[in-house]
């Protein structure tokens, strides 16, 4: 895997997940200090899944991430690129309905899903316009899209830290951790090339979602966004 950039080959990123597919979940329990629990539990509120609601779950891995919206009752679709994921999510979720898709040509009708998210995926897709067009595209008018995605820290010493968390100490706890650590130097440096709150905000707004607005978690390490297809 050639060092981040924000032109990624997907064949490259793929792979890199395959590699990692086995620990992944845990592995970012460990580096995110637990924080990514909390940050997933927020998702869910904000999706905000109904019984009998379709939603698509982008960038699922393993599926772990679908399971807070199959609890609610809605039909849940959990999609991802990577094959290895897929399979380590069908040997620990066999009832889910695991789906392999590309970001930016997802393999689903227009007006589909009643709501669609994706959680700390969209900086790994190549042609991120085209993965919020996409996602517009396959939601139902009236319906909602959320994204969690990692972002950068509001407060200038904090920011500073936890960018030297990323670059330093995330590499040894990684290879400690991790079977593939070179894929989370990566990561970390795909956190540090990524847009800022209001510019990816207002790339959802170009990509055709209204009402977009987004709030931070964890001081901005993460931020939530929210949108709307419009009627």
């Amino acid at each position: 895997m050639t060092r981040a950039s924000l032109d990624k080959q997907p064949h490259e990123v793929a792979s890199m997940f395959d590699d990692v597919a086995a620990n992944y979940d845990l592995t970012n329990d460990v580096l995110s200090l637990g924080q990514d629990r909390r940050w997933r539990k927020e998702v869910a509120k904000a999706v905000d899944a109904r019984p009998a609601e379709r939603v698509l779950d982008l960038a699922a891995g393993t599926g772990t991430s679908s399971l807070p919206f199959t609890r609610t009752g809605a039909y849940v679709v959990p999609c991802d690129f990577s094959l290895g994921m897929l399979r380590e999510g069908k040997k620990r979720h066999p009832w889910l309905p695991l789906t392999a898709g590309d970001a930016t040509r997802l393999p689903f009708r227009d007006d589909s899903f009643d709501a669609v998210t994706i959680s700390f995926g969209l900086r790994n897709v190549q042609d991120t316009d085209q993965a919020l067009r996409e996602l517009h595209r396959v939601t139902k008018p009236g319906g909602r899209v959320v994204i969690c995605e990692f972002s950068h820290p509001t407060w200038a010493p904090f920011r500073t830290v936890y960018e030297e968390y990323l670059m330093r100490a995330l590499p040894p706890v990684a290879r400690a951790v991790s079977s593939n650590p070179d894929a989370y130097v990566y990561l970390a440096e795909s956190i540090q090339s990524w847009p800022e709150q209001a510019d990816l905000a207002g790339m959802l707004q170009k990509a055709g979602w209204s009402k977009v607005a987004w709030r931070n978690l964890s001081g901005g390490i993460v931020a939530l966004h929210r949108g709307t297809k419009s009627q």
